[in-house]
């Protein structure tokens, strides 16, 4: 399996100078792909007048690979999972476009284009979001030498319901979901969670997400299980996260409530909550002036995940 992905790799060392254009895609599972149903390749681009991308019906999971240019890597990896609601991927809004902003500040950033919850897909459609995510995390540590990462700095990072999933992987990863025989770490080091999808509680729940991720008929407790605000240990990993008072398709208690758990179990922790920006605003929030990317950058540097910045 490794030399399959060896194969991959091979091929984007030799276009490192193209790789802010034409980064490389590679399919995320180099075998068989688990909890998978047989049936026909049905994925759809759809590429909309402002040059952005959306994804539908997404078969085959891949990584899209964005290194930072020779020499100006910092070892630090993320895996980003776009949202979209558990129906769609807003591939470039909230996955490529940031990728290329994580490479310029020497972080290596790999765009996730995980199956979407779907009963013609998976015969456990529930389970392969997050079987997507592990593989992600195991992949980027499998091939850490080659890519030049430091296999302790992995983190995920994942947009409305790409931030459930994020959370989920961040918060599950005890659960083994994939095959993992040399037995490497699915825990992520550190996780960014920007207006994330998170509790179940039905006053404050993304219905959709949480309805197609489990189905309308899904028990309590599954829907406990997958309110990852109720799934925070000791163990959960440092975390930033973005919101804004004025969303009113995921409401910001799905952040406040994950910040308090964290804090309630010690875990390192920054929250971010502008009074406007509404939902889906990805990398800026057009209300204020204010850039949640940089403060983000400034919170990993301060968790010794990229380099102090010197004050002038």
């Amino acid at each position: 399996m490794k030399t399959l992905l060896l194969l991959f790799v091979a091929g984007f060392l030799s276009l490192t100078s193209l790789a802010q254009d034409k980064p490389l895609e590679i399919n995320l599972y180099p075998g068989e792909i688990p909890n998978q149903l047989p049936g026909t390749d049905e994925e759809k681009l759809e590429v909309r007048p402002n040059k952005s991308q959306s994804i539908t019906n997404v078969r085959k999971p891949t990584l899209t690979v964005f290194l930072p240019a020779k020499g100006k890597g910092n070892g630090t990896a993320v895996v980003i999972c776009p949202g979209g609601g558990y129906t769609k991927l807003a591939f470039s809004h909230e996955g490529t476009d940031v990728a290329r902003k994580f490479a310029e500040q020497g972080v290596a950033a790999f765009v996730l284009k995980y199956r979407l919850p779907d009963s013609a897909v998976s015969p456990q459609p529930e389970l392969a979001p997050l079987q997507d995510a592990q593989q992600a995390l195991l992949t980027v540590r499998k091939l850490a030498k080659e890519w030049q990462v430091d296999p302790k700095r992995v983190g995920i990072m994942g947009f409305s319901a790409g931030g459930h999933l994020a959370s989920t992987a961040g918060t599950h990863f005890m659960r083994e979901a994939i095959p993992n025989p040399e037995k490497l770490s699915l825990r992520p080091d550190f996780m960014v969670l920007v207006y994330p999808v998170i509790s179940s509680d039905t006053t404050i729940t993304h219905r959709g997400s949480f309805n197609l991720l489990l189905g309308k008929k899904a028990s309590a407790d599954k829907r406990k299980q997958f309110s990852n605000d109720l799934q925070v240990t000791p163990d959960t990993p440092p975390t930033f996260l973005v919101h804004a008072t004025d969303d009113k398709s995921v409401p910001v208690q799905n952040s406040l409530l994950f910040y308090q758990a964290l804090l309630q179990h010690k875990i390192p922790a920054e929250l971010h909550v502008y009074q406007n920006g509404g939902h889906g605003f990805g990398l800026i929030n057009k209300t204020t002036q204010d850039l949640w990317f940089d403060r983000c950058l400034h919170w990993m540097a301060s968790n010794n995940l990229l380099p102090q910045v010197k004050s002038k």
